[in-house]
């Protein structure tokens, strides 16, 4: 009897463990790019579906290269009129850094003309208060940190457009740009450097999310990445080593795939990873191939949308790349210590 009662016992256990329901991330991170606002936009109620405390735009908020800021405006009323993202951002805190198709210009850079005038449409898009200190300063770049519980996380945006200085034409290959040699070329600019040196000096988060827009450590494709400027990847992960601040996550978007890229740098104790996530409305379905020499997640060419959901008494994040229907593409889970 006693037997029985015993296998009783532990069948019922077994059970309540199958049943047990996992415990919901401490703060979820959902983020994209690349949304042409004359296309439909379906992911909206997907993206909704992981309950995102934040929703970080990667750039390419809507589509428009032009000197027109009146053709700017609308273009960006349109986006915001949206009944499907309306209704979203009503629910989620929004974020958002720009890229060369809402910046204004192609491939644009600090030499776009009407950079001061767009800055100010993007700050309007954003409800951002008139007496913000973007309104005022040169550049988009800002942080937000959230607090839960007794921890926190930063999220850093930075502006990869207003500063940064002319690229350098690949003549040699197909590819569009190759590395400069100009060791003066900048992707930030002097100002918002040593703002971002001090972000990441003081911040006492414990994880630390950068939106770059372009990408950081893909950098053999050929278009716009930091890799297009060695001087300033060095000059990054020198930052990183000199400010030991804790587990830096970069996101990018720009590229039209999704994709998770990891490298270990000397004098950290941590991996940085670049998840790229890329596009919204239209993405690379022609995609075939390409080296990336630290790519950890095969590249997905469908639309998606990329997902953080950080757990600190775990001290990992689990990081997904979803699509239509919620539908989970790939997920790569990284441990902090």
């Amino acid at each position: 009897m006693n037997y029985f009662k015993s296998l009783l016992l532990l069948i019922v256990l077994c059970i309540s463990c199958t049943t047990k329901k996992q415990s919901p991330p401490n703060f979820t991170i959902a983020f994209g790019s690349c949304n042409n606002q004359v296309l439909e936009n379906t992911l909206w109620s997907s993206i909704e579906k992981n309950k995102p405390n934040v929703w970080i735009w990667g750039g390419d908020i809507i589509y428009s290269d032009t000197n027109d800021m009146e053709y700017l405006a609308k273009n960006y009323e349109r986006q915001k009129k949206d009944t499907s993202y309306a209704n979203f951002a009503k629910k989620v805190d929004v974020l958002a850094t720009w890229d060369d198709h809402d910046y204004g210009m192609n491939d644009g850079g600090m030499e776009y003309e009407q950079k001061e005038a767009s800055q100010q449409l993007f700050l309007d898009f954003l409800d951002v208060p008139k007496n913000d200190a973007r309104r005022t300063q040169k550049g988009i770049y800002h942080s937000k940190k959230y607090t839960i519980n007794n921890q926190s996380v930063k999220i850093i945006l930075l502006d990869t457009r207003y500063f940064r200085t002319a690229l350098t034409p690949d003549t040699i290959t197909k590819k569009r740009y190759q590395p400069t040699i100009n060791s003066a070329a900048s992707m930030l600019g002097e100002t918002q450097w040593k703002w971002l040196e001090n972000e990441l000096k003081t911040s006492k988060a414990s994880y630390n999310i950068i939106m770059s827009s372009i990408q950081f450590l893909s950098a053999e494709h050929g278009f716009e990445s930091w890799g297009n400027m060695p001087n300033e990847v060095t000059k990054f992960e020198g930052l990183l080593k000199k400010t030991q601040a804790n587990n830096v996550i970069i996101l990018s978007g720009d590229r039209h795939i999704s994709e998770i890229s990891k490298k270990e740098i000397e004098g950290i104790n941590y991996p940085l990873i670049d998840f790229t996530s890329s596009g919204l409305t239209h993405s690379y379905t022609n995609f075939t191939s390409e080296p990336n020499t630290y790519r950890i997640v095969d590249v997905v060419s469908d639309k998606s949308f990329g997902i953080l959901k950080i757990d600190f008494s775990k001290n990992e994040v689990v990081m997904e790349i979803r699509g239509a229907e919620n539908a989970l593409f790939r997920s790569y889970t990284q441990k902090y210590f």
